[in-house]
């Protein structure tokens, strides 16, 4: 986490600090980024970042979550638009959708969202990926929830496993369109206008029908041209 030097730091610098390191990481990740250039971007001395943050990784955790923050910040107001009390898949199906124009739109968060995703360091990854899922799960367990409750969900649905498929599935969207060779099988890298829609209702279409419950059965009445009596 930041300092206390880094919380009286004036806007100006603190802005330009966090324009420098996220342009630097979504550039070349934790690993290959430089806190000589990320320095030298925003003007300060490099041991002055010593003084906002612990280490680089601290650096590197503090830009993801602000990122981070700012897609869910995006999101949450799509949510309220999208109106989340409709049938819960109706709702996903046009979630993923905004979703998937969202980092199209945003290719700064695209390439954040992918050096998180792709960092080689370990312990990195997983402190970072600790930060990203923390704000998936915030939003996405309460939308989870409240569709079980409405009973979009089937009673024994496991919803574990459902958040655990999102977690899988959001990164995914937002990343295979740019990055060759991460979905071979339904061809979301081929960049048609109407692919990633495509893709978003057949992914859909696999967890309705692995988590929503059984539509009832029809009931017919045969009449064979009217009611007769058998006796």
């Amino acid at each position: 986490m930041p300092t206390v030097t880094w919380s009286r730091l004036g806007g100006d610098r603190r802005a330009a600090v966090v324009a420098a390191a996220e342009a630097e990481f979504a550039a070349h990740g934790f690993s290959r980024g430089s806190l000589n250039v990320i320095a030298r971007k925003a003007g300060v001395a490099k041991g002055s970042l010593f003084q906002y943050f612990a280490d680089k990784r601290d650096l590197y955790a503090y830009i993801t979550d602000v990122g981070s923050q700012r897609v869910r910040c995006y999101m949450e107001d799509q949510i309220r638009v999208l109106d989340a009390g409709r049938p819960f898949f109706e709702f996903l199906t046009d979630l993923l959708d905004v979703w998937v124009a969202y980092f199209a739109e945003h290719p700064r968060e695209r390439a954040l969202h992918a050096a998180s995703s792709f960092e080689v360091d370990t312990d990195v990854r997983v402190s970072v990926r600790a930060v990203v899922h923390r704000h998936y799960l915030e939003v996405l367990r309460p939308l989870v929830h409240d569709a079980r409750l409405r009973g979009d969900l089937r009673r024994d649905a496991d919803t574990e496993a459902l958040l655990s498929l999102l977690l899988m599935l959001l990164p995914h969207l937002a990343l295979a369109p740019y990055v060759r060779g991460m979905d071979p099988v339904l061809g979301l890298d081929e960049l048609s206008p109407e692919q990633p829609a495509l893709v978003v209702r057949r992914y859909v279409a696999v967890l309705t029908a692995a988590f929503a419950p059984a539509a009832p059965h029809a009931v017919t009445t045969a009449t064979n041209g009217g009611d007769h009596s058998h006796e």
